[in-house]
């Protein structure tokens, strides 16, 4: 599997996200968008960077499961009830994701939602990967 990341000169800076991304590879992997659930299907964290942490580690769970790494992430979007707190928070997300997926990073959008479905998630993160 090869993972192109595309960001052209005349277009603003990619500052955690790939303007493009181009894959080549022989399996597509399309994960369900996760939020902060924990085992039990109950919303943890308070703030949006904590459930983002959680939302995050699910989907690559999701992802480790269909035998894929955070490098195979070729597209990720994320829900946010709040974009102005997200972008507050950006920063933060930003160490999360590196923590967490490493600096390569997916052709992505931040969607702002009225609600999740369940009441209590502020963030939902789906992605496609692929797999070698």
């Amino acid at each position: 599997m090869s993972l192109e990341r595309i960001n052209p000169e005349g277009l603003s800076p990619a500052t955690g996200f790939s303007h493009a991304v181009a894959a080549t590879g022989t399996r597509l992997v399309f994960l369900a968008g996760q939020t902060a659930l924990d085992g039990a299907g109950k919303v943890v964290g308070e703030s949006l960077p904590e459930q983002f942490e959680v939302a995050l580690a699910n989907l690559l769970a999701a992802l480790a499961a269909a035998g894929g790494t955070p490098a195979d992430l070729a597209r990720v979007t994320v829900y946010a009830v709040d974009v102005a707190a997200y972008r507050t928070h950006a920063a933060e997300l930003g160490r999360i994701w590196r923590r967490s997926a490493g600096r390569d990073y997916p052709a992505m959008a931040v969607i702002g939602v009225v609600r999740l479905w369940d009441d209590q998630a502020l963030v939902e993160l789906d992605g496609v990967a692929v797999l070698a």
